[in-house]
């Protein structure tokens, strides 16, 4: 524990709080006559203390007092302190010389404590007065001049110039007052014998004792005085000791005795009897004491004999404390949190410690939890703080329970305690942290879009709003691609969705960044890479290099018949764009004419002998290899392999000319091209017989304009050439082709060209139609002469004409 003791009686503690504390401690006084009415102003506080009246008015002000609570209270909508009860000063403060009321003005947000104190001034509203009305004296008449007789004092509750100021008597021709100050400050009061008394003159007496305060107007009180006169008696009582002292705990029981006086008298018989009587006792003691009149057990003394002569003494009687209360904790202001940014300084509570024994068992002492970031300070007098000693960390410590323990040096000791809890308030001081360093997740290609691939988890050690966790998919590119066309992430899940289908074989692999970002102002974030990798799913078929299959070709492997076992025949290659298992390929022979020929390499596709070869073997073998992946399901895909038994080329082109693909391509392009034939030979006569219409028709012609004595053009032979500029048919073609039933075994021949004479005609003529039946005729040789190319062409195995 760590301790704060304070040493003064009958004073407390006062420890204060608030999240943002002003540590301004104003002080301000008022003077005010008791008795005043209630709503009376005291003070304007407000002014005074040059306080913002709205402050008061938000209702953030109070008073806080032991006492005072009921007489004075503060008005926040005029900023004034007015008087609640009407005060009373001698019920209040009794005999003390100065009375006030003490309070504190308290202000929240931000705090301030302002001192009030409140003097009550006295007013002469009580006269004096005795406790009896009369009292009654036996004296010898032989009484010397200068005896004593010891009076009640009279009783004054103002103070000051109001209180007890003399006493007056009267008559005084025997008697006369006389009065001894006492340590308290109050007066013994004693009466004189100035002149002896004569039995015979007058056997009674009456006198009146008035007590007089010095008010305005002056008040006072009586007290009547009755004197008998004896015969003598010659010697008085005498106490054993003029000043007797005694000790009582306070919570002595009643009946206790507290110490005994004795009186000796020298007289016999009823003038040495002496009994004992109490006079002259404080106000604060008053019906506490008492005396047994036969013994002298205490209080308080005078002794008289039967003789009526009498003695007096002093009792001085100390009250013992006894630690009988305990401190008493008062909360002036509790705040319910503060912030984990807080400063060490800063102050958080004040509480007033009270406790009303005296000396030691008053003196308190005040502990707080050890190991906390608080301490105990005092800040004025008897206004102590609880501060922040250390750094805040509410993700540490989110409340802290604080118990304020005080205990006095009584023996035993008393304490209380009283616990407060505080808790700490959040700021946004933790980014959020990512539970891996990084993440790798994986997906099947040919995913779905929208499919689930990942989660990334962050979590943040704030409360509430800053520790609510968004996820942001950051800027970023895979192969010149925004990253969002990929994948996208759930703000709030922090799910990591595919945004499109992914194909291995175009992307394996690819990395982005994840921000993770608090909902805190400013917001704090963290960022972490994701590695997609992309898994192959055999979605790829094997893929056959070699042998090339082509629709309109023929390959095949020749075996010589002098072949050895394990002859390789060919091989067969083949690929597969998966990866792993999925592109592991294997190499089965599927079908064969002679499975006892043949074998494939399971590995590596290897097309070898297994045995010799023999005349009986056929010479055409027609071999299906399949090439099967290791993917689940698994992929294959199958290649024919022609292998002929031969050792001569032309006997190989022999064999392999009935082959059923052949004979149905070569069907299909057979007739298409004897279509085209058909077309060229109908345009080419057609086209002979307007050339040879044409010819009559010009004929005819030339014979009228003969008869009709015209001039005669020359005809000149046609060739057929470019009439018109166009380019077409420059030359005259000559085709010799020769056709077989083979196409590999046909030949076609292009002849030189012809000459190039040209058509002139007289514009004029009416050459035109000729001219343009010679283009015609050239665009069909032109057509013409693109069959017979098509027609010369490799791989056309059909019987046609030679033209």
């Amino acid at each position: 524990f760590r301790k704060l003791s304070r040493v003064r009686p009958g004073q407390g503690l006062v420890f204060l709080s608030l999240c943002f504390l002003s540590s301004t401690l104003g002080h301000i006084s008022y003077s005010v006559p008791e008795e005043l009415p209630k709503g009376f102003v005291v003070g304007n506080i407000a002014k005074d203390l040059g306080l913002d009246i709205k402050r008061l008015k938000s209702g953030r002000a109070r008073i806080f007092t032991h006492e005072s609570g009921e007489y004075l209270q503060l008005n926040s909508e005029r900023g004034v302190l007015v008087i609640k009860e009407r005060i009373d000063r001698e019920a209040l403060c009794g005999q003390r010389a100065l009375c006030t009321l003490q309070l504190q003005i308290i202000l929240e947000n931000p705090m301030e404590i302002h001192s009030v104190t409140v003097e009550i001034q006295d007013v002469n509203d009580n006269p004096p007065f005795f406790e009896k009305k009369e009292v009654d004296f036996k004296i010898s008449e032989s009484a010397l001049s200068g005896s004593k007789f010891i009076l009640d004092r009279a009783v004054d509750y103002d103070v000051g110039i109001n209180g007890l100021q003399t006493y007056r008597l009267e008559p005084r021709d025997n008697f006369v007052i006389k009065l001894h100050d006492q340590a308290d400050g109050s007066k013994n009061v004693e009466m004189v014998l100035q002149k002896p008394l004569d039995r015979e003159k007058s056997e009674h007496l009456s006198l009146v004792l008035t007590a007089l305060d010095g008010g305005e107007p002056q008040m006072s009180g009586t007290m009547q005085i009755l004197i008998t006169v004896l015969d003598a008696n010659d010697n008085a009582p005498v106490f054993t000791h003029p000043v007797y002292k005694a000790s009582i705990k306070e919570n002595a029981p009643l009946g206790t005795v507290v110490v005994t006086v004795t009186a000796t008298d020298a007289d016999q018989g009823s003038n040495g009897k002496i009994t004992y009587s109490v006079s002259g006792i404080p106000d604060n003691a008053r019906g506490l004491f008492e005396i047994n009149s036969e013994n002298g057990e205490i209080l308080s003394i005078r002794a008289s004999d039967e003789g009526s002569l009498v003695d007096s003494c002093k009792v001085i009687i100390d009250v013992a404390d006894v630690n009988d209360n305990m401190p008493t904790i008062n909360v002036l202001s509790k705040i319910n949190a503060i912030t984990e940014d807080a400063k060490p300084g800063v102050v958080v509570t004040m509480i007033n410690i009270r406790d009303v024994d005296s000396a030691e068992n008053g003196n308190v002492q005040c502990f707080i939890n050890d190991n906390i970031p608080f301490e105990l300070k005092l800040t004025n007098n008897d206004f102590y703080s609880l501060l922040t000693d250390g750094n805040l960390d509410r993700e540490r410590d989110s409340q802290y329970n604080i118990t304020v323990t005080c205990s006095d040096e009584g023996v035993p000791s008393l304490s209380s305690s009283v616990t407060l809890s505080l808790h700490i308030s959040d700021v946004n001081d933790n980014a959020p942290v990512f539970d891996r360093s990084s993440y790798e997740a994986y997906i099947v290609e040919n995913n779905s879009p929208g499919f689930s691939i990942f989660t990334v988890k962050a979590t943040d050690s704030d409360w509430s709003q800053n520790a609510r966790v968004s996820y942001i998919l950051e800027d970023s590119s895979v192969n010149g691609v925004p990253v969002s066309s990929y994948v996208s992430v759930s703000a709030d899940s922090g799910v990591i969705h595919a945004v499109r289908s992914f194909d291995y074989e175009q992307i394996k692999d690819f990395q982005f960044c994840v921000k993770a970002q608090d909902g805190g102002s400013p917001p704090l974030s963290s960022n972490v890479t994701v590695k997609i990798l992309v898994q192959d799913q055999n979605d790829n078929g094997p893929q056959v290099l070699y042998p090339v299959q082509t629709g309109g070709s023929l390959v095949a492997e020749m075996v010589p018949r002098s072949a050895d076992v394990g002859y390789l025949v060919t091989k067969v290659v083949a690929v597969d764009v998966d990866s792993g298992q999925n592109a592991w390929l294997s190499y089965k022979l599927q079908k064969a004419a002679d499975r006892a020929l043949f074998e494939v390499g399971l590995q590596n596709g290897e097309i070898r002998t297994i045995r010799q070869v023999t005349d009986k073997d056929a010479v055409k073998q027609r071999l299906a290899v399949i090439v099967e992946d290791n993917g689940q399901p698994s992929r294959s895909a199958t290649v024919i392999v022609n292998v002929v038994v031969a050792d001569s080329f032309p006997e190989v082109m022999s064999e392999f000319t009935d082959f059923s693909h052949d004979k149905e391509y070569n069907d299909n392009l057979t007739f298409y091209l004897v279509l085209a034939l058909a077309v060229v030979s109908f345009l080419f006569i057609t086209c002979v017989v307007v050339i040879i219409s044409v010819k009559i028709y010009r004929w005819r012609q030339s014979r009228v304009l003969y008869h009709s004595n015209l001039p005669v053009i020359p005809y000149y032979p046609p060739r057929y050439s470019d009439t018109l500029g166009t380019a077409t048919l420059p030359h005259v073609y000559n085709y010799d082709t020769c056709r077989t039933t083979d196409s590999r075994k046909s030949d076609c021949k292009f002849g030189r060209a012809g000459s190039q004479n040209v058509l002139i005609m007289d514009p004029s003529s009416t050459g035109t139609m000729q001219a343009r039946s010679g283009v015609f005729v050239a665009l069909l040789f032109e057509l013409d002469a693109w069959t017979h190319q098509l027609l010369c062409s490799g791989g056309i195995t059909k019987r046609f004409c030679c033209w």
